[in-house]
């Protein structure tokens, strides 16, 4: 893995050391505390969630902390880089979002869900936006990737919308739900990111990067 992505997506010790803080114009995406598990467990246990997405389901008791633990050891060893998604003007924490690291240097699967209280307000979108612009922009990532099931098509605009682009489908067994299902895969290379950066500005409008600052 390159160095550049080495240094912002491992931490020893502590919860996410290292992580930075993505600010938007109405989100923080920080790292994951203990105390987001409750309603993490709440959020992801709806079946709706669970039917287009992939987190943990059924949420039987203490599944919340299990799956944020998962996310800090896969972090400490430079395998994912994952936010929690919490919406800036009252702290709620709304979803998850992250860039899964391959094997392949400079490449790097984009993971999201949010609750559903919270779709159809812009806040998938500007999540999104903000860690392609971290993946590119700091991380020094080439590609980055992102699959969907075909029925979701709200997923679909989002990726278009922050610039990745539609690729191709397959079938595909999900053992997470249990089904084979058609999956849409989008992408974008690291040299398509800055030209539609140049062309277009980013993606919601930001005129820079959103602003970091560690955890």
């Amino acid at each position: 893995m390159d160095d550049a992505i080495r240094s912002h997506s491992r931490g020893p010790g502590v919860l996410m050391e290292g992580l930075p803080r993505l600010v938007t114009a109405r989100l923080v995406l920080r790292a994951f505390v203990p105390a987001d598990a409750a309603e993490m467990q709440r959020l992801a246990g709806d079946p709706a969630v669970a039917e287009d997405t992939l987190p943990p389901h059924p949420c039987a008791d203490g599944v919340g902390a299990t799956w944020i633990a998962g996310r800090r050891a896969a972090h400490d060893r430079g395998e994912e880089t994952s936010f929690a998604i919490e919406r800036a003007h009252d702290g709620a924490f709304i979803g998850a979002i992250g860039l899964v690291f391959e094997p392949r240097p400079g490449c790097a699967r984009l993971d999201y869900w949010l609750g559903r209280p919270y779709w159809g307000r812009g806040y998938a979108s500007e999540a999104a936006a903000a860690v392609v612009a971290h993946g590119f922009e700091t991380l020094g990532l080439e590609r980055i990737w992102a699959p969907r099931f075909r029925a979701n098509e709200a997923s679909g605009r989002v990726l278009e919308k922050v610039g990745l682009t539609h690729e191709g489908s397959r079938r595909q067994f999900a053992p997470e739900c249990g089904r084979t299902d058609c999956v849409e895969q989008h992408g974008c290379l690291r040299w398509e990111y800055f030209a539609r950066v140049a062309h277009c500005g980013r993606a919601g409008g930001e005129s820079h990067a959103p602003r970091e600052a560690k955890t």
